[in-house]
């Protein structure tokens, strides 16, 4: 068994030691435990992984709970399951080769604090550049993705925030004139909704309509070239964003402790969504 997982039994991984894992569905903990055998075992992109049947044994869970797990970490884009072939580890679609990037653990409070961290220093490098290099119709764009989050905020639609959420950060990206800065901002994004979608299955995680106003905010600075308050407001932008995500670790771990969580599935989820109000 991977160091570190629940006990197996009748009921496969529910049955964890911690108390908050009891009432966790038993493929998400499985998934974390999927995930940190991966990184145990050093397997990169385009490596086999055990049967189910094998990863059931491996990981003291049962067949059913594990092929959920697999099902789910396929959605996030972590495994590859070729029919007739295998079960695969996925190579990332932002084409992520560091041994650590890959073994990147969306779960875990001190990998995502990092990622968050990094983010703060990407994504106010790209405002500052943008501040100084964006031209008219990049900033046309920026300020309509703008709007566009804050108006979805405001009616609290978190799959239309997600969008013009991800449309804003990217017209950022683009307007600093930098395809490596493009790229780390669209591969950190891709990594945090990982953790969206494993540790709160795409809930609302704060104000949206917050972060639509932090959006205009930075526009407004970068438009006027105001290079140095650009990349503060960016950085504080993406500390609300971490406040948020701590907020809501505290909240979940609060409610597990205090009441059953329902034992969902991931056919009941929306992995695909990104909802962070980032």
């Amino acid at each position: 068994m991977v160091s570190g997982t629940a006990k197996g039994g009748p009921g496969g991984p529910d049955e964890a030691d911690d108390g908050s894992d009891r009432y966790r569905p038993g493929y998400e903990l499985v998934a974390e435990q999927l995930l940190g055998y991966i990184a145990e075992q050093d397997l990169m992109p385009g490596d086999r992984l055990p049967t189910e049947q094998g990863l059931a044994q491996i990981l003291g869970a049962t067949r059913n709970v594990t092929r959920e797990a697999v099902k789910v970490l396929a959605a996030i884009g972590r495994l590859s399951v070729r029919k007739g072939a295998g079960i695969f580890v996925a190579a990332s679609p932002g084409a992520l080769t560091d041994d650590q990037l890959a073994h990147f653990q969306p779960t875990s409070m001190e990998h995502v604090l990092m990622l968050l961290d990094y983010r703060r220093l990407i994504e106010s490098e790209t405002a500052r550049r943008a501040a100084t290099l964006a031209t008219p119709i990049e900033v046309r764009a920026m300020r309509e993705n703008a709007e566009l989050s804050l108006t979805a905020g405001k009616a609290v639609d978190a799959v239309e925030f997600a969008r013009a959420d991800a449309l804003f950060h990217d017209s950022v990206s683009v307007a600093a004139h930098n395809v490596f800065l493009r790229s780390s901002v669209a591969n950190i994004r891709r990594l945090m909704s990982q953790s969206d979608v494993l540790l709160f299955h795409g809930d609302v995680p704060g104000s949206l309509e917050v972060a639509g106003n932090q959006h205009l905010a930075i526009t407004a600075a970068i438009a006027a070239g105001e290079v140095e308050t650009a990349a503060e407001l960016m950085a504080a932008h993406i500390g609300t964003t971490q406040q948020q995500f701590e907020r809501r670790i505290r909240d979940r771990v609060f409610n597990l402790t205090t009441k059953p969580a329902a034992d969902a599935t991931p056919s009941q989820q929306q992995p695909s969504q990104e909802t962070s109000a980032s």
